[in-house]
Order: structure tokens, then C-alpha cells, then sequence
């Protein structure tokens, strides 16, 4: 029987530095060419976490616009490969993402930032330094994963919810806000019948 367990989502940027490092392609090349199984377990391609997940170098840190998943280059091609473990889909109601999680800790968690960005991430790895610095404020690779999502304007980021299935299936819901579709639909209609009336 597969466990489930509800994650909760944060919001708000409670760590202003994370991620201030950014991940360069050659500096990307250089680690994993001298990484161990785990860390091309984490980064592989087909990967959410992997900065070669589109076919094209991406800093996981950097928010990819999340509507354009559906785009032919990205990952219907991973797909018809068999090498994503990422799905993307939407209904009328939401949208959905699941993905394979590298299955190297389960301490996975989900942020949403200032209502505009969805931000997966997880510590593989103990940092040797000091405890009072944060991971993501250094060379984060090299202890984590990070995927950082740019949520779709009809988004109601306050209703998003995340869980994990077997401690390696992460599906993140992420609610339409229909009444605000609604309400500027409406608008639209009002606008064009006031121009249509002052002509």
C-alpha cells in the first residue's frame, strides 16, 4: 500500500541569500564529472533537479516560467524518451506537477514566494562548515536540490498543496483561481460594452 505524507507549503521568503550562488555551466560540467553516484543521482538528466532537464543548460535556481512545460522542446521530448520523471498537467479546476524526488533524504520542502514563484527543494547532503550558515548560501549543489517555478497568473498560490508518495513521488496541486478569471472575464465584457456604447 503506498504511504502518503501531506507536506506543508511555506510562504514568504524567510531566507533573503539562498540560492546566491549561482550554478555556471562549466562549474556544473566540473562537479559532476568528479560526483559520486548520489550526485548524479540528484542532477541525472530527466531529473526535475537537473539543470539539463530542458536539453539546455538551466540554473535549477533561476524561476522557470511553469506554463511552458507543455512547449514540444521540453518535456514531450523527455517523455517520448523515457527519461523524465517530471509530469505536468492541468485540469479546469488546477494544475498538477509530479515528479520523482532523487530519493537521497526525504527532508523535501515546498516554498511559495511572494505569490509568484513555487520553490522545490531538499538537503542531500550535511554541510562541513559552520551550522549557523545557511546551505543555499554557498556552493548549495553540493548539498542540495532546488527547482525554482514560476507560478501561471491564474494561480491561487494561497491554496496550493504538496505531499509525497513513498518518499520519492512529489505531486504539488496548484488551484486555478477561477473567480478572479471570472471576475476580469467579466470586466473584459463590461469594458468592450462601455466601448461599444461610446462609440
Amino acid at each position: 500500500m503506498a504511504s502518503r505524507k501531506q507536506l506543508e507549503v511555506h510562504s514568504g521568503d524567510q531566507t533573503p541569500q539562498k540560492w546566491c550562488i549561482s550554478l555556471g555551466e562549466e562549474v556544473f560540467k566540473r562537479f559532476i564529472s568528479q560526483g559520486s553516484p548520489t550526485v548524479h543521482k540528484v542532477f541525472n538528466e530527466g531529473s526535475l533537479f537537473s539543470p539539463l532537464l530542458f536539453g539546455k543548460f538551466f540554473d535549477p535556481s533561476d524561476a522557470f516560467p511553469l506554463w511552458e512545460f507543455e512547449s514540444d522542446t521540453l518535456l514531450s521530448n523527455l517523455r517520448s524518451s523515457g527519461q523524465s520523471t517530471v509530469d505536468w498537467s492541468q485540469t479546469d479546476q488546477d494544475y498538477v506537477l509530479k515528479a520523482e524526488l532523487p530519493g537521497v533524504g526525504n527532508n523535501v520542502q515546498v516554498c511559495v514566494e511572494k505569490g509568484k514563484v513555487v520553490e522545490i527543494s531538499g538537503q542531500w547532503k550535511q554541510q562541513r562548515e559552520s551550522k549557523t550558515k545557511d546551505w543555499r548560501s554557498g556552493h548549495w549543489w553540493e548539498y542540495g536540490y532546488v527547482r525554482r517555478l514560476e507560478l501561471p497568473e491564474d494561480a491561487d498560490w494561497r491554496r496550493i498543496e504538496a505531499s509525497v508518495s513513498n518518499d520519492i513521488l512529489i505531486e504539488i496541486r496548484i488551484p486555478k483561481n477561477l473567480m478572479d478569471g471570472d471576475a476580469s472575464q467579466g470586466n473584459d465584457a463590461a469594458r468592450k460594452d462601455s466601448e461599444v456604447g461610446g462609440s
